[in-house]
């Protein structure tokens, strides 16, 4: 299994690059799944009928909505925890402190670090495409998920990988042709 990952050639409108065309890297996401397929998907895997499961769906929901929203943070199975934040603008004095100050409510999911490490682990495909919509090239990632920034001189761990013949390795999948039935050009660089 592999994330899909899109890059884009579009213009840059603010930043040191703005007027250039440059590839943006963006995840190339999914369908949504609904409530009842994840449902019967979990039922199936764990062998308790559709009903029992959509019961401790609810069920799990109403107690996880109720504690978040009393403060604390709760356990999500396999995937982190979750719980209450919010933004606010800070005042000088204690009279100035009000509600109203709340400029917004928002949930924090914080991964369980089996999770961060399964997301690293996981190869990447991306497919890259220019300005026109046109699929150019494809790169499969093999690499250990270690984050490279050029700009800041890159990773160290990177750099010793390729000062000893190892780093990062990629490249077009397969010898010519895509699933589409179009093909593939472009470097590996």
């Amino acid at each position: 299994m592999a994330l899909k990952v899109k890059a884009q050639e579009r213009i840059q409108k603010i930043g040191k690059y703005a007027g250039q065309y440059r590839y943006v890297m963006m995840p190339d996401l999914y369908i949504a799944l609904t409530q009842d397929k994840v449902i019967k998907e979990a039922a199936l895997r764990s062998g308790v009928s559709k009903g029992v499961m959509q019961a401790c769906w609810d069920a799990a929901g109403e107690v996880i909505k109720a504690w978040a929203t009393e403060g604390h943070s709760v356990a999500l199975p396999g995937l982190g925890t979750m719980r209450f934040g919010l933004r606010a603008k800070s005042v000088e004095k204690v009279e100035e402190v009000k509600a109203g100050l709340i400029t917004s409510r928002r949930i924090i999911f914080t991964p369980d670090v089996d999770l961060k490490d399964e997301l690293a682990n996981t190869s990447v495909q991306i497919t890259c495409y220019d300005r026109d919509g046109k699929e150019v090239k494809r790169v499969t990632s093999t690499d250990p998920g270690t984050i490279e920034d050029p700009e800041n001189g890159g990773s160290n761990e990177n750099q010793n990988q390729n000062e000893n013949g190892g780093g990062n390795q990629g490249g077009n999948t397969g010898g010519g042709g895509d699933d589409n039935g179009g093909s593939q050009t472009g470097d590996d660089d």
